[in-house]
């Protein structure tokens, strides 16, 4: 079975092309490459199909984001926030099996309120501070970013909420999120072979947005020294608000 199969040569130029600007995206601020991918990615193909479509190139720049400065630092990372992890993983795999299930229109909400709202609530500039880690806000988090992972591939806007709140500098951030989303993309890719997302026929596209996501990506690790990163964000924000906003206008008009 071939690329074309499933899709055109116009939908894979398309696709090749979100994946490029997720993996800069990602490059420049250490997350939000599933939002980018499955909010681009579902403007033309189905939501299964952008699911299926961020599943490798999410583990793969992941995995050298979380590896940057050494597999010491990643498993002190993992260490240091297990509790989020484990039950992240218990609501991933639970949230993945619903996908099927759900109507598109709800997808299309389910994945839009989460991005739009951490997008404004960036963008205008309101902060959460935690004066120290709470195992039980931990764990309730990573509740919620699993669920949300396991239904629509995006678990960032709760991790990096909980991390800003905890004031987390910027290097250990950029790590521990590198750590968090690799294994969240590990259990997504598990949980969606079940699912019958990820199947022989959809894994060659996910293949295929690889080599996009890392060049982008290793643009934006080339430029993140040379942009001003706050300027940068809050331009990123804006346009995952729009997107997100977008998906929210196709989830309630269709």
């Amino acid at each position: 079975m071939t690329l074309f199969s499933l899709f055109t040569p116009q939908d894979l130029l398309l696709a090749a092309a979100v994946a490029f600007v997720a993996g800069w995206v990602k490059g420049m601020v250490g997350f939000a490459m599933p939002m980018v991918l499955v909010s681009g990615l579902s403007m033309f193909l189905t939501p299964d199909l952008a699911i299926a479509g961020l599943i490798l190139p999410t583990l793969v720049t992941n995995g050298v984001q979380a590896l940057r400065e050494g597999p010491a630092a990643a498993v002190s990372s993992v260490r240091q926030f297990r509790v989020f992890l484990v039950v992240g993983l218990l609501f991933l795999l639970a949230g993945a099996q619903l996908v099927s299930a759900v109507p598109t229109s709800t997808f299309l909400l389910m994945i839009g309120i989460p991005v739009s709202f951490f997008a404004l609530v960036q963008v205008l500039g309101v902060q959460m501070t935690l004066s120290a880690p709470s195992p039980r806000i931990e764990a309730a988090v990573g509740a919620v970013a699993g669920f949300v992972g396991g239904m629509s591939g995006i678990w960032g806007p709760p991790t990096v909420a909980y991390l800003t709140a905890l004031n987390t500098p910027k290097a250990v951030q950029m790590r521990v999120q590198g750590v968090v989303y690799g294994l969240g993309a590990v259990a997504l890719m598990l949980a969606h072979l079940g699912s019958g997302i990820f199947r022989a026929d959809t894994a060659p596209f996910s293949l295929f947005l690889v080599a996009p996501a890392l060049a982008g990506m290793w643009l934006g690790l080339r430029l993140q020294t040379r942009i001003d990163q706050a300027l940068f964000r809050k331009v990123t924000l804006l346009v995952l608000l729009i997107a997100g906003l977008n998906l929210l206008r196709r989830g309630l008009m269709g």
